[in-house]
Formats: structure tokens, sequence, C-alpha cells
């Protein structure tokens, strides 16, 4: 097993398919994330070596430590693609969460919950193979009635696993209902690696609450950074001092349109990372409506300044 380094603060971003890309984890870690991950990747298409894959590995030198996530149902083209991308990364996690039907149908994701020994075989293997750390991300269960976080967790921390994130959701539920902090408090009760919790962190408030109830060594932020990755500065404060601020919305938009057009992402991104900025802002809605219908940078830029002009916030 090797040790996962220990962070500079408790909130790390999660990976998100379609949300962090480069550009925007390097916004979420300027404004104070601990950790960045990419998107969740798929080990064959890294082996295939597919363009758009590889696009996806590129990294902001901001980002330290870097993390990739990987997925698959074969222990052979897991350990394959992450002996390719190694040297480009300090730790690589393994999906043992996604609930989404394309990833367990092909029994990858959390589909490998029902099996923890092949959980426990990858873990070994790649421990075996690589220098650098392995992290998992597991779900509670399968449904209600088939929950077995604590034991996969403690599988997983016997085969090597330098950390583990649950999301307490069951594959069932995806992402309805409530995650389970009482069972990531548990996890955390029974394991002696760092445990990371998810769930539910759209404020700093909710983020104290949960670390206080769980006991967690950090927590992951998913959807409460979409739109606002300026959530880790607010986070930040809050723990800090008890108090924070918002920051314009579409302000924080701008400083990730300066970083895409660095890193080069593609304009389709950009424009569904903007649909994401003006949600939860006045008039937005009409906003997104145009922003949907916007052909080119120029077009995108076009609305979102006529925006500005006509809603002052």
């Amino acid at each position: 097993m090797k040790q996962f380094p220990l962070l500079k603060s408790q909130a790390i971003l999660s990976p998100m398919a379609g949300v962090t890309d480069v550009a925007f984890r390097a916004l979420c870690k300027k404004y104070g994330a601990a950790m960045t991950c990419t998107e969740f990747l798929h080990s064959t298409a890294i082996n295939r070596r597919n363009k758009k894959t590889l696009e996806m590995l590129k990294t902001d030198p901001i980002e330290n430590p870097k993390q990739i996530q990987l997925f698959g149902s074969s222990v052979e083209e897991v350990i394959k693609a992450a002996k390719f991308v190694e040297n480009k990364f300090d730790i690589i996690d393994i999906n043992c969460g996604c609930p989404a039907w394309k990833v367990i149908k092909t029994g990858a994701g959390s589909e490998l919950m029902k099996n923890p020994n092949q959980i426990a075989d990858l873990i070994q293997q790649l421990d075996k193979a690589l220098k650098i750390p392995i992290t998992i991300k597991i779900r509670k269960g399968i449904d209600d009635t088939h929950v077995n976080a604590i034991k996969v967790a403690k599988i997983a921390e016997a085969a090597g696993a330098a950390a583990i994130a649950i999301h307490a959701r069951t594959q069932k539920q995806g992402y309805s209902g409530k995650s389970d902090w009482e069972l990531i408090k548990k996890v955390k009760e029974e394991l002696k690696i760092p445990v990371i919790g998810n769930g539910d962190i759209f404020t700093p408030e909710d983020f104290k609450e949960k670390l206080e109830q769980s006991k967690v060594d950090y927590i992951l932020i998913a959807r409460g950074a979409i739109g606002n990755p300026y959530i880790f500065k607010q986070i930040e404060d809050y723990m800090k001092t008890g108090k924070y601020k918002s920051k314009d919305k579409l302000v924080q938009f701008n400083e990730y349109l300066a970083l895409a057009k660095k890193h080069k992402i593609d304009f389709s991104q950009i424009k569904s990372q903007a649909i994401n900025f003006t949600k939860g802002i006045r008039s937005g809605g009409k906003l997104r409506v145009e922003l949907a219908k916007s052909k080119s940078m120029s077009d995108l830029t076009k609305e979102i300044d006529e925006f500005k002009k006509h809603h002052k916030r």
C-alpha cells in the first residue's frame, strides 16, 4: 500500500462526467479545492488511444496532486490503462460507484459492488504494478437489501487501497433520495486509511455539518460545485470565520472561459459549462435558452454581454 498524500484542506472536487474538464478543475483549484480529479475515463478507450479520451488526460500546472479516475470491468484492461497514465498523475482512483446504465451494463462502476473479491483483486494487482497510490470510490450498495459498503471498504483497505471515497446512496437510488452520512461515519470508524465522504454538499453549512457528523478525513464536492466552483473558497472562509460571500456566477464563467481558451476546450463543452453557470441567477432561464441556440463562441459571448447590459445584479 502506498500512502495517500496529506492535503492542505478537506474539500476535494469530485470527478464528474461532462463537468470536470481541465479548465473547470483549474478554477476549482484556484478557489481552494484540496485536490481535483479528471472525469471518469474508460480504460479500454485509453488502451485504444481514443483521441477524445487522450485529450481528457490534459492537466493544468496548478493541479497538485493530480488524480485520474478510471473505470472498467476487466482487471487486465484497467491495469494496462493505469500503467499508461501512471507517469502523468500522482493518484489513480478506480470507479466502483457509478450507477449509470451504460457503465453498469458492462460490469463496471457500481456493478462491481456485487463482487468485492474482484475489487480486491484489482486493487492488489494495481498496487503491485504501480508506484503511485490507488484509491477507490464506492457506493452504499446495490439496493437497500444489499448494503455492503463497510464490507467492501474493509476488503479494499486490506487489498492495498490508500484511501476510500463513499457516496452513500445505493446503485438503485442513483442520485435520488439522501446520502446516508451515518453509514459514512460507520465506514470511517472501521478503517485506518483516509475516508472521503460524498453526497448532498451544496453549501458551506452542509460541509461543516457532515464533516462534524461523520468525522471523515475529506469530503468530495460534486453537484454543489457545478456552476459555482467558488464554493471551495466559501467553504474555506466559513470553516475559518463562520462567514462567507458569494461571487457573481458570470464573473466565475469569464474566469473559466479564459482557462478554457488556454486549454483549447471545444465549443460544445464551453457552451455546456456556460449553461451551468447561469443556473440560479435571476432571469437565467431566458439566457440559457439563448445560449443553447448559440452556434459559435461569438454568439455565446454576445448573448452573455447582452444579458449583462439588461440585467444588472
